[in-house]
């Protein structure tokens, strides 16, 4: 290994990481997901609010201390949404279905995905998505994100864009009037 001056690292560069280093603080691999937070519900404003009452999930990520990458347990209870139809800006997702049977809607398709399917959506794709439960039964899949302090989320099927820059969080409609902050 060499520096990026060209200058080899020494095995006694203070600089070189050793497998003496302590590990950092923070909770450990392995998560206990009964223990990780348990969310309900959403952040939509009303009336859209009403689409997410029957989706709940564990914040797996947040539980093993990871900072860049949201990590989400998802149930989606029959007859629920995952959210509303939706694609972002900044953030990328993959998910993958663990339990049940939920229906992909993207802008003019669906597909059945059931345990194992996994989806994709990049950042800026532009194609709204969702999942739908059709079925009498929870169907549960396992969401990553990236964590970008910058994105824009829209809703092509109703009045309505998120917003996060840094901190601050918010939804306004199309013309740009602020909602809900969040």
């Amino acid at each position: 290994m060499t520096r990026r001056d060209g200058t080899p690292l020494e095995p006694s560069d203070a600089s070189v990481p050793t497998v003496e280093d302590p590990v950092p603080d923070v909770p450990g691999a392995v998560i206990d997901a009964a223990a990780a937070p348990h969310l309900s519900g959403g952040s939509y404003p009303p009336p859209h609010d009403a689409v997410t009452t029957r989706r709940s999930w564990i914040r797996l990520g947040a539980a093993a201390g990871l900072t860049r990458l949201g990590v989400n347990l998802v149930t989606i209870a029959p007859g629920g949404f995952s959210s509303l139809r939706h694609w972002h800006t900044g953030v990328d997702e993959f998910l993958i279905m663990r339990a049940g049977e939920l229906t992909l809607v993207e802008d003019e398709a669906e597909t059945p995905m059931r345990p194992g399917d996994c989806a994709a959506f990049p950042a800026g794709n532009g194609i709204g998505h969702h999942l739908r439960n059709d079925t009498d039964a929870p169907a549960v899949f396992l969401v990553m994100s990236d964590t970008n302090e910058r994105d824009t989320c829209h809703y092509p099927d109703v009045d309505l864009v998120a917003h996060v820059d840094g901190a601050r969080r918010w939804y306004r409609l199309r013309d740009g009037t602020v909602i809900k902050e969040f």
